[in-house]
C-alpha cells in the first residue's frame, strides 16, 4: 500500500525482455534503499513492483505481460525518468491517499495550461474508468495522489503546484504524453456494494 506522495524521481537503467514479460533496473535517486528488502514492494510510475534483486542504488524488478499490458511499463526504455514511493509503514503519515498501486488504465495528456505560478492539466481517459473519478475526489497519476478538479465526458483535471511540478515527473512531461491511472480504491468498492445490493 501507498500514499501517493512520491518520494523520490529515479530513472530506468535497463528494459529486459523476457519473452512476453519484461525484466526493469530502476536507478533510485535519492530514494535509498538502504531499508529496502529482495520481496518489499516500490511503487514505479504508480505500479506496485516486488525488488527481486538490490545492487546499491539499484532495484530489479519483474514485470508481467498483464502488468505491461495494463500501464505503461511496456514503453519504458533505458533513461527514462519514474516517479518512485516505498511501501507505507503503519508509522507513517497518510499525506495522500490510499493506493494499492494497481494501475486500473492508461489515460493521455490532453492540454497543460499554466494559472499563475500553478498549471492545470487535463486528462484524457478511458471511458470505463470515468464513472469512478469525481470532482473534489482523488486520483492516482503515474503514482502521484491528486485531486480532480473537473470532470467532463472522458476528460478530467486537476491544478500542480510548482512543488509537484519540481519533485515529480510531471515536470518533464507533456500534451500526449501516456499516464497511469489508478482511480480512488473506495469509488470500486462502492460501485461492488452497490451491484451486490441490486441481485435478488
Amino acid at each position: 500500500m501507498f500514499t501517493g506522495i512520491i518520494q523520490a524521481v529515479g530513472h530506468v537503467a535497463a528494459h529486459e525482455a523476457r519473452g512476453s514479460d519484461a525484466r526493469l533496473v530502476i536507478e533510485s535517486g535519492a530514494l535509498g534503499l538502504g531499508d529496502v528488502a529482495i520481496g518489499d514492494s516500490t511503487a514505479v510510475a504508480g505500479v506496485c513492483l516486488t525488488a527481486v534483486a538490490l545492487d546499491g542504488t539499484r532495484f530489479t524488478a519483474d514485470v508481467s505481460a498483464e502488468t505491461l499490458r495494463l500501464t505503461t511499463l511496456g514503453a519504458l526504455r533505458a533513461g527514462d525518468l519514474v516517479n518512485l514511493e516505498k511501501s507505507l509503514c503503519l508509522a507513517d503519515r497518510l499525506g495522500g491517499h490510499l493506493v494499492p498501486g494497481h494501475v486500473d488504465g492508461i489515460g493521455t495528456i490532453a492540454r497543460v495550461a499554466d494559472d499563475r505560478a500553478s498549471q492545470r492539466w487535463t486528462f484524457d481517459a478511458p471511458p470505463a474508468l470515468m464513472r469512478y473519478i469525481a470532482v473534489k475526489g482523488s486520483i492516482c497519476i503515474d503514482g502521484t495522489s491528486l485531486t480532480v478538479n473537473s470532470v467532463e465526458g472522458a476528460t478530467f483535471g486537476v491544478t500542480l503546484i510548482p512543488h509537484t511540478l519540481a519533485v515529480t515527473t510531471f515536470g518533464s512531461r507533456a500534451a500526449g504524453d501516456a499516464v497511469n491511472l489508478e482511480v480512488d480504491l473506495v469509488a470500486r468498492y462502492v460501485e461492488r456494494l452497490n451491484s451486490s445490493c441490486d441481485r435478488p
